[in-house]
Parts: structure tokens; sequence; C-alpha cells
């Protein structure tokens, strides 16, 4: 009886010794966690409290320290940071819910027959559209105007390809744009054919004819924007760069996010638009949890596809033609150098190797005083060897691995066997910067990060061509491409401090997966479902 006494209250003693437990949101455990932190690789739980997470761990060593409010018993699975689309257009894609979705058609009849089929369900004033590419047509020829005009005499028509530098118009929509043969717009090309216009433009003359769109309410930008969140997050998408808006945008979204209506993290560019410069250089960075406002979009020249990228030496498909670019050398030049004077970021698209010499060197030159600046090129599609030689930690290179994988096919013909070699060359770039952003610049590409993850790995279509992978020394390994979609994008972004990583005193933004994105075979990689989508702790799908 003395003994049993004696270890009762033993018992008591070391129970009344022990240190109070902390009071927290959540637990998750029984999970294979990727934490993207050197620190501490992996791990099999961690516990969030107030929307961030707050200690990462073993199961046993976190359930000595924390009583938590709720529990996920992870079953095994894969946990990654909250996925991260360093370029993107989100808003785009909201509002492509409601336009003709011209991805994925095969002929100049496919996108004809799916107008029609939009117009007898929706009936709508002017046609709208995207999503076309006639690289995948078996006539691989910008189309007319001429069915259009027959079908649509009255109704204006506009169906911007998949990159968003071309557009073909029906004559309907011309004549509301005032565009004639005899307009002049530099900065692009109304192509006509024997003295006619054919009703393809591309780059600049383009806002001729965005300009008549119909404006779309707040209502329609807000049912736009909640359609994308849905999307992204179904995807396990936390935050996503969108690459160009426009104040009012950016300001429903403020008031969306702060109405807890839209609770996907968004890193907005700003359009350069001059007034829209003005505005937010006078009225300064901007700066939410959920919202960041504190750099500029900046169109250097146009795509590869639609032959609009600016190229040092002629097209080898095109000998007399050198694209053309979307802003003056002198006027990029002086937008730089007000922006280096500003705590702005400067974020360029710049496709071909003379907008990527343009944009490199006016960074390196207008920059090489200054540390941290993280000035962004969005795409670095083709860059010349003299250019991989000034790169530094002042330039970001954002690149989006699926348009390596969708250009393949025929970007040699456009390039040449010399050229070729310094395009979608992720690899060197990451040799040469230590980091690299990545995107899927959708819609012109899918949303899906998997699918990004596997053309960064592998090489290769979802058909799993070409054996061996396209230039397969420019692949990133697993672990690059990870981070390249959580702590570098975050870095890409002046948030690495924040988000990016499963680390104690950040967001806990956080993803479920079906399957081990880290070791699943690598064709499998693409099918990867997600299981669940978390912000903030939230889960939000």
């Amino acid at each position: 009886m003395k003994k049993l006494l004696l270890s009762t209250l033993c018992v008591v003693l070391f129970i009344s010794c022990e240190e109070p437990k902390e009071a927290a949101d959540l637990l998750v455990f029984n999970a294979n966690v990727y934490t993207v932190d050197e620190t501490q690789p992996k791990a099999e739980a961690f516990i969030v409290k107030d929307g961030k997470f707050i200690a990462i761990g073993t199961l046993e060593a976190l359930s000595k320290t924390y009583t938590v409010t709720d529990s996920i018993d992870a079953k095994g699975k894969t946990v990654l940071p909250g996925l991260i689309d360093a370029h993107c257009h989100f808003y785009g894609l909201g509002m492509q819910q409601q336009k003709v979705d011209l991805v994925g058609t095969t002929s100049y009849e496919d996108v004809i027959k799916r107008i029609i089929d939009f117009q007898e369900k929706k009936n709508v004033p002017f046609i709208t559209g995207r999503g076309w590419d006639q690289n995948d047509w078996e006539v691989q020829e910008f189309p007319t105007k001429e069915k259009l005009d027959s079908l649509f005499p009255i109704t204006p028509v506009a169906l911007t390809r998949v990159d968003g530098h071309a557009m073909l118009a029906n004559q309907a929509a011309l004549d509301l744009a005032k565009i004639t043969v005899d307009t002049k717009v530099s900065g692009g090309e109304i192509i006509k054919k024997d003295g006619v216009l054919t009703g393809v433009l591309i780059d600049n003359p383009m806002e001729l004819v965005e300009a008549i769109f119909p404006k779309p309410t707040v209502a329609e930008q807000v049912t736009a924007l909640k359609d994308a969140q849905a999307i992204n997050f179904s995807y396990g998408l936390t935050t996503v760069d969108d690459a160009g808006l426009s104040p009012q945008v950016i300001s429903v979204i403020d008031s969306l996010q702060k109405a807890e209506q839209l609770k996907i993290r968004m890193y907005t560019m700003v359009s350069n638009v001059p007034e829209y410069v003005d505005y937010y250089l006078k009225k300064g960075v901007y700066k939410t949890e959920k919202l960041n406002v504190s750099s500029f979009k900046v169109y250097a020249d146009g795509a590869l596809g639609s032959r609009g990228a600016v190229l040092k030496k002629p097209y080898s498909d095109k000998h007399d033609h050198h694209g053309a670019m979307v802003i003056g050398n002198e006027e990029f030049k002086n937008l730089a150098k007000r922006l280096a004077a500003s705590p702005f970021q400067m974020n360029t698209h710049a496709i071909g190797d003379s907008a990527n010499a343009v944009v490199m060197n006016t960074y390196y030159d207008v920059l090489k005083d200054k540390k941290d600046r993280r000035w962004r090129v969005e795409h670095a599609q083709v860059v010349a060897p003299e250019e991989f030689e000034i790169l530094n930690d002042n330039l970001v290179m954002s690149v989006q691995p699926t348009h390596a994988t969708s250009d393949m096919y025929w970007a040699d013909e456009r390039l040449g066997e010399e050229r070729i070699k310094g395009a979608y060359a992720y690899k060197q770039l990451l040799d040469k910067t230590g980091k690299l952003a990545l995107g899927t610049d959708y819609p012109v590409e899918n949303v899906s990060p998997f699918y990004t993850f596997y053309a960064a790995v592998a090489r290769k279509d979802l058909k799993q061509y070409p054996e061996g992978g396209f230039q397969k020394q420019d692949a990133l390994t697993r672990e690059e491409t990870l981070k390249g979609m959580t702590i570098w994008a975050a870095y890409s972004n002046f948030e690495e401090n924040e988000k990016g990583s499963i680390t104690a005193g950040k967001f806990a933004d956080f993803v479920i997966l079906e399957e081990n994105i880290m070791e699943v075979a690598e064709d499998r990689i693409p099918n990867i479902k997600v299981q669940a989508t978390y912000v903030g702790g939230e889960k939000v799908y």
C-alpha cells in the first residue's frame, strides 16, 4: 500500500511539474511533408495557429507542446507548401470563362464551329474568344476573315490567338475600330494580302480593336475573379502573379479580398500604361497579407509563334523579318531609369534574343549601383550567349516550362540550328542566376502546375514526346522545379519571408496531393490530383 501511494504521489508531482501546453488551431500529422526549408527539408507533422505555421517536426514532439482545436490525419499523403504561379493571367482566365474557348482547336473550321455553337447559346452583340493556334492545325497559316464576314456581317468578332499577341477580327470589328488598309501602328503589324486586310493583327494594332470591346461590369469582373479562384484552388495554387492589370481591376481584387470573398493571394503587376504608372508611382507600393502591388508589367516584343518576337538575325523561316519591338528602345530605357529611382520592380516580357538583349542590358545598366532589386525578365525565351554572361542577382528569370513543350514542334524552324540552343534554356539560366521563378502564362497554357512540373523535369509533351526529352540538357531536377514553384517564386515577389516554404512564422498555405510528386514515375506527374488546398490554415478546396 505504501509503495502504491508513493508511486501515485510521484505521478501527481510529475504531472504538476509539466509545462502547460500551448493552444493552437490545427495539427497536420502522418504526412509526407516536403517543407522546401533547407534547415528541415522533411517532416511528418506541423502546427498552425492564427493562419501561420508555428512548429514543424514529429507528431510525438509536437504533441508534448501543443493542444489543438482541430487535426488532420494526412494518411501518408504528400504535403507541399502552397504552390505559386509566378506568371499567369488570373483575371484573364476568369474572363475567358465568359468567352468562346478556342484552346485546342484543330483547324479553322473547328474555330468557326465553336463560335457558331457559342453564339447560338449566348447571342452576344460582340463575339470575343481566345485560344486558337495555327501551329496546331494541318494548314499552319494565319486564318483570314472571309468566313467570319459571311457568317457575321453585322456582329463584330475578335478572336485572340493563344499567346495574346495576334488577333483575327472580322470586317464589322475592323470598321468599328476604324482600321483600314492605310492605318499605321508602330510595334506590330496589320497583315494585308494583295493590298486587302486579312483581319489578322499582330501586337499593338490589336489595341485598336480591344478599345471597342464591351466593357465588363463590376459584377462580371467579380464573377470572373471568383471563377478563376475556384480553378486555381483545385490545382493547389495559393498565390498567383497576374502579369498586367489596371488599377480598377486591382481595386476590385482588393475589395473582394478584404470582404473575404477572394481568398487567394495575389502579386499583381500593373500594366505599363502612362496614367497607371503615374498613379502608382505617386501612390507607392501597396501591400496587404493577400495583395502585393509593387511592380509594373512591360512588353518588349511579341511572341515567337506569331513571329512578333524580335530576333538579332532574321527568322530562319522568314528571311526578311526580324519581328517588332512593342516599345521603343529609348522609351524603354527612360521608363527603366524612372522605375529604378522608385521602389517598384520592372517585369518585362522578352521573347526574342534581341528583345532579351535590350531588356537585360538596360536592367544591368540602370541597376549597376543598386542592390537586391530583383527586376524580372518574363519568359527569357531566346537568349544569346553574350546575354548569359551579364546575368546577376538583380535580375530574376521568370520562365514557363510548358512553353518549351508547346513550341518545340516548330521553334527550330523559326530559330535555326544554332539559335535554338539558347532557347528555353532553363538550366543555363538557373546556373547563371541561382534561382528561377516558374509559372504557366495561363490561359496561354493550361493552368495545371503539374503540367509545368512535368515539362520542366521531363521536357516532354503529355504524349511523352519526344523520347529522351526536348533539349534535355536544360531540364530541371524535381527539387529545383519544386523550389521554382514555391520559395524561388516567392523570392521573385520579395515574399520569401512570408510564404514559399513550410517554416515557422510563414503563412500556413499548403496543399495535400494524392501522389508523391517527388518520387512518382515521371509520366504520372501530369495526372497528379490535389486532395486539399489550404490558405492561412483554412481549407479552400
